[in-house]
């Protein structure tokens, strides 16, 4: 029951970036393996890190290629997440995410010509880091039904 409650936070983290959501569920599932024990277990462990793992690199590699070919400078990303984190102090929770969009904005209207560049720009980066997160989340649901399917069958 405890398990399934730290991958429910995980999960929780990963939509909403406070927590480490793919480390607490990694933790938790390693700790059920640890106390199970038995092949189930170890083979939910070994597949729950895999796919972690995968969506891991999936995460950075697919968005950050997008952005890229939009020609995003990474700048603008370490910017945006800088007054992403500002802003969750200024506002809690949301705060993260209307700092990440202003600190987008601010960055590509000091490097682009005009505000439609600028906003057409940011559009593509807010994009691109709600695919790292859908790639993350899909990761983590894949993971824990794993979990639930092992539970179930330990």
């Amino acid at each position: 029951m405890i398990v399934g409650l730290v991958i429910l936070v995980g999960l929780v983290g990963i939509v909403v970036p406070i927590l480490p959501g793919v480390v607490l569920i990694f933790a938790a599932v390693a700790v059920w393996a640890f106390l199970t024990g038995g092949t189930v277990a170890w083979v939910v462990l070994g597949i729950s890190t895999l796919l972690l793992v995968i969506s891991g690199v999936v995460k950075y590699t697919w968005p950050g290629r997008n952005l890229k070919e939009a020609g995003i400078p990474n700048r603008t990303l370490l910017l945006g997440g800088l007054a992403g984190i500002a802003g969750f102090f200024v506002i809690p929770v949301v705060g993260l995410f209307v700092g990440f969009v202003v600190g987008v904005y601010f960055s590509e209207m000091a490097r682009m010509p005009d505000n439609r560049q600028a906003w057409a720009s940011s559009k593509h980066a807010i994009k691109g880091v709600g695919l790292s997160i859908l790639v993350e989340l899909l990761g983590a649901l894949l993971a824990s039904g794993v979990w639930v399917i092992g539970a179930i069958a330990a």
